[in-house]
């Protein structure tokens, strides 16, 4: 599992930063997840094939978080997409995005499928036979979602040695893989557990921006490997946090510690501050394995 920060600083683009945006790859799937003014920009800065993206995951409609899809949206048309985009995200995406679309009379030549969500509950909103997506409700100034992002346990790993020794012919491998026993030609029975190591225990990763503190949400990211959590604010500026629905560090970090992830990543820095240093020295008071996000840093999950 890989995740690619395209951006994230909260508000305005800058000539140095950008606004939200970042590429999970996760069991052969791109994501994107929230799609601020630049992120096209930012996807052939990283060299991320446009191609890939099958699936994009919008938090809330902030223009920081979804003001670059219209023009990814119209650079796929550009380079002659034809298989379908999947677009997830608050009710009125789909009328913001298609007004626009309308308009300039550019409609899409593939299929643009929405998915507007609208449940202040969990809910699973993509599955396949290798991950899991479902929303995080998060609390701010609008509707807003977090996601959460699991693999599925994987096929058993062939203990090569084992199979070798035994004379077992390959057309069975896939069966033992799967996790069935195999029985030799003299009629002995050998336990899948003697041809096969366990596979690799699954990954999640838990996306939360924007929001409050919202203790809530503990029980649904319990242990995931990884919490991105936005922190926009410093401790010197916790009143402005409530006001604006909006994290400190520590708020984050008491998410994170509460929950007991594996690593915390902060995000969504207010601009207002000389160096975001300072967010994680204050979320270290409270959680140690903290991460700074930044534009361009990638994160081996």
């Amino acid at each position: 599992m890989k995740l690619q920060i395209l951006g994230c600083y909260a508000a305005t683009p800058r000539t140095l930063t950008n606004p939200t945006a970042q590429v999970l790859e996760i069991k052969n799937h791109l994501f994107l997840i929230d799609c601020g003014e630049g992120t096209q920009v930012q996807l052939r800065k990283l060299k991320v094939k446009f191609s890939r993206i099958d699936h994009i995951f919008i938090s809330h409609l902030h223009g920081d978080h979804f003001f670059g899809l219209p023009g990814l949206i119209s650079t796929f048309r550009l380079l002659g997409r034809k298989k379908e985009l999947n677009v997830y995200g608050p009710k009125g995406i789909k009328e913001a995005l298609t007004l626009l679309l309308k308009l300039g009379d550019s409609w899409t030549d593939y299929p643009l499928l929405f998915h507007e969500l609208t449940s202040k509950n969990p809910e699973k909103i993509f599955e396949d036979n290798k991950v899991t997506v479902e929303t995080i409700p998060l609390d701010h100034r609008v509707y807003t979602n977090g996601f959460l992002f699991r693999e599925k346990l994987g096929a058993r790993k062939l203990n090569v040695d084992a199979v070798k020794s035994l004379g077992i012919d390959r057309a069975y491998f896939q069966n033992i893989k799967n996790g069935k026993d195999v029985t030799l030609d003299h009629g002995t029975v050998v336990p899948n557990a003697e041809l096969t190591f366990d596979p690799n225990s699954p990954k999640s990763y838990a996306y939360c921006s924007d929001t409050g503190y919202k203790p809530d949400i503990i029980p649904q990211i319990k242990e995931v490997d990884a919490l991105y959590h936005e922190s926009t604010f410093l401790e010197s500026e916790a009143h402005l946090s409530t006001k604006t629905k909006h994290s400190t560090a520590k708020e984050a970090a008491r998410i994170a510690a509460d929950a007991s992830v594996g690593q915390l990543i902060l995000g969504h820095y207010s601009t207002r501050y000389k160096s975001i240093e300072l967010f994680k020295e204050e979320a270290q008071e409270i959680f140690a394995q903290v991460a700074l996000a930044d534009d361009g840093k990638v994160f081996e999950l």
